[in-house]
């Protein structure tokens, strides 16, 4: 029952959404956090400023999923832990984790949006079957990769349970805009990792 009070309910904070612009590109994370007006533990780094592991699995043009699962050597799976509709956006809250021992290796708020999709990946989407890098890939779906951040986070209690690291660490994650070929917006997604907090993360 504390996890469940600890994961914000979603469809508490769509009104909140209205205050958010489209140049913050946090809006993901603040929409989780149902603070818009609330300044995140958040600074702002060049991918320089990034530790060598985080500066790997954030600083590059693809999507997430499959620079994780190259890099631990095991497929991806996606655990939900809140979710939102809102018109043709859905807004989602989730860990991603190895699929052979559960660890989580992510956390992520996206913003995807869903005209850009339809039939199996739509329902894989709306159902939250796998990621969506994932999903991307296997159904050869065209899409580019643009970062816009990286930053590091101070952990609070929400992402000490739900990535299982300690009170006060700092992380570190970027944000990204996934587009489609016409560079339409496919999703807005904020990423944090896990990181050195977790020794049985670190690569063999």
């Amino acid at each position: 029952m504390r996890e469940g009070r600890a994961i914000i309910d979603f469809a508490a904070r769509i009104t909140r959404l209205a205050t958010m612009t489209k140049t913050d590109i946090l809006a993901p994370l603040r929409f989780f956090y149902g603070a818009a007006g609330r300044d995140l533990p958040v600074k702002f780094l060049p991918p320089a400023g990034l530790p060598e592991q985080a500066r790997y699995l954030l600083v590059h043009d693809g999507d997430m999923t499959s620079r994780l699962a190259g890099f631990h050597g095991s497929a991806i799976t996606l655990d939900a832990h809140g979710s939102s509709l809102m018109g043709n956006e859905l807004f989602r809250a989730s860990v991603l984790r190895r699929a052979d021992t559960t660890a989580p290796v992510e956390f992520g708020a996206i913003e995807i949006a869903l005209a850009g999709f339809e039939g199996e990946p739509l329902r894989r989407i709306l159902k939250a079957e796998g990621p969506l890098g994932g999903i991307l890939v296997e159904f050869a779906i065209p899409f580019s990769s643009h970062p816009s951040g990286f930053f590091s986070i101070t952990v609070d209690g929400v992402l000490a349970n739900l990535l299982g690291v300690p009170l006060g660490a700092t992380l570190y994650g970027r944000c990204n805009t996934l587009r489609h070929e016409d560079g339409t917006v496919l999703a807005e997604v904020v990423e944090i990792l896990p990181g050195e907090t977790r020794q049985d993360l670190l690569s063999p």
